[in-house]
């Protein structure tokens, strides 16, 4: 890369914190003072494909794995997602279902959908961990062929949808990551991505952690002469056994307490387990472990009514993993979904209007890069668990300590370390503010400026 390039991209960076207004790129050169400059290589900085973004991420991955101990594996959560779109002729935008929709109700949007993998990087003796994102692309499904399209072009369309089926780009980048890092590889993944596409090509350092239906058909491993039928081939399966939901209702199976971190304390989760499990779509050469999760029981408020969660199904690849640290990993599969929030929310991903198909791929990817940055940061800077004090907190706020610094926390403080010294009221050019004595003052109090607050406060639309 060009050391102009590259300086360009340092800014754009910087800038997607900053920015006060919809992070466009026209929102980024406001925020940098560029409206009245030559913005084309702004925009060319994207569409002639001259960033990296696989270079971004593998900075964001070695300082990951910086932090982890001697030894620990590479946890990371792997989700897709849809960034909300309104022009139907923008690459890969396309009509998909909502997910945020009613579960009576099948609504579609238009939107891009994209996949992302986020590293877990825990701190302390509790369990507690923060998720960064590693890797972020993009995954459009094939364009349909008109009505009238050759047979070859059909042809080719079947072909592009294999290739761009959302568990082949999962495979993909969880090979391309365990092929990077010489850690252990584990891969925590919800219902859409424990298939048989998935788990059939899954990297041989990579375990998965996954969840199933209560209704999953399982099976034991073949024994002794039941394995080789007289006149037949070797059984690759054997007797049939209950499903995840059987398990659970079984009295006959006992239920072990595992205690884990989750949603701010340490629980303890009452489970069910099963070894040497085969499951179909996993394929006869994977002997898996099966995990049943009771529901959790919770209260919206103190002294308030005991509500119950819905249980939870888990497959693992690796049998002879812990369950308290195959619980906990998967637990910290959340911290994607809190990444996605602070994307879409705070640091507007998604909100740029392009259309050349190169920097429809880049530019959402650059503004994770800014946001996975942003997050190393401030923990380099304050710690796991530290919170910077420049800014007092609101006054609803005080009081209340959250576990991990909130992201529009470290925006603000970036903006205070960036911008404090030109919006501080500095008074009138030093004149005293004493009475005199006449008992009025020589010049009249400045009024208090709101900028600094609209500014250092200000959150991100």
């Amino acid at each position: 890369m060009q050391q102009r390039v590259s300086l360009r991209l340092q800014r754009h960076l910087y800038w997607q914190a900053l920015c006060l207004s919809r992070h466009t790129i026209t929102g980024l050169l406001y925020t940098g003072a560029e409206q009245f400059a030559d913005w084309t290589a702004d925009y060319r900085l994207y569409s002639r494909d001259r960033v990296d973004v696989q270079q971004l991420f593998g900075v964001c991955r070695s300082e990951v794995e910086s932090m982890l101990p001697m030894g620990a594996p590479l946890v990371v959560g792997m989700d897709d997602s849809i960034l909300r779109k309104s022009g139907k002729k923008t690459p890969g935008v396309a009509w998909r279902v909502d997910p945020t929709g009613p579960p009576f109700q099948i609504n579609f949007v238009l939107g891009q959908r994209v996949l992302q993998l986020s590293a877990a990087v825990p701190f302390g003796e509790g369990g507690t961990a923060r998720s960064i994102p590693i890797d972020f692309v993009d995954a459009p499904t094939a364009k349909r062929p008109r009505k009238n399209a050759t047979q070859q072009q059909k042809q080719e369309y079947r072909e592009l949808q294999r290739q761009k089926n959302i568990n082949a780009v999962a495979v993909e980048r969880l090979t391309l990551l365990a092929v990077q890092t010489a850690r252990d590889l584990w891969a925590t993944v919800d219902g859409r991505f424990t298939n048989r596409t998935v788990m059939k090509q899954l990297p041989e350092k990579a375990t998965l952690i996954g969840r199933i239906r209560s209704d999953a058909k399982l099976y034991g491993v073949p024994e002794g002469e039941q394995s080789r039928p007289v006149g037949g081939r070797p059984r690759r399966y054997g007797q049939r056994l209950p499903t995840p939901e059987e398990i659970r209702q079984d009295d006959a199976i006992p239920w072990q307490t595992v205690r884990c971190y989750a949603a701010g304390k340490i629980h303890e989760f009452r489970i069910k387990t099963m070894d040497a499990v085969k499951w179909r779509p996993a394929g006869a050469g994977k002997v898996l472990r099966m995990i049943v999760i009771a529901p959790l029981g919770y209260r919206l408020s103190q002294g308030g009514k005991m509500l119950y969660r819905q249980p939870a199904y888990l497959i693992c690849t690796n049998p002879g993993l812990p369950l308290e640290e195959v619980l906990q990993a998967y637990l910290w599969r959340w911290g994607i979904e809190v990444n996605f929030r602070d994307e879409k929310s705070v640091m507007g991903v998604g909100q740029a209007q392009v259309r050349n198909e190169k920097s429809v791929q880049t530019v959402p990817a650059v503004a994770v890069a800014a946001y996975s940055l942003l997050l190393l940061a401030g923990i380099h800077a304050y710690g796991a668990e530290g919170i910077p004090q420049s800014l007092p907190d609101p006054k609803w706020l005080r009081g209340r300590k959250p576990r991990l610094c909130p992201t529009q926390r470290l925006i603000s403080q970036l903006r205070w370390e960036t911008w404090g010294d030109q919006i501080r009221d500095r008074g009138f050019c030093g004149f005293p503010t004493h009475p005199a004595r006449s008992g009025t003052h020589q010049k009249p109090q400045k009024p208090p400026s709101p900028l600094a607050s609209a500014a250092l406060y200000a959150r991100n639309v």
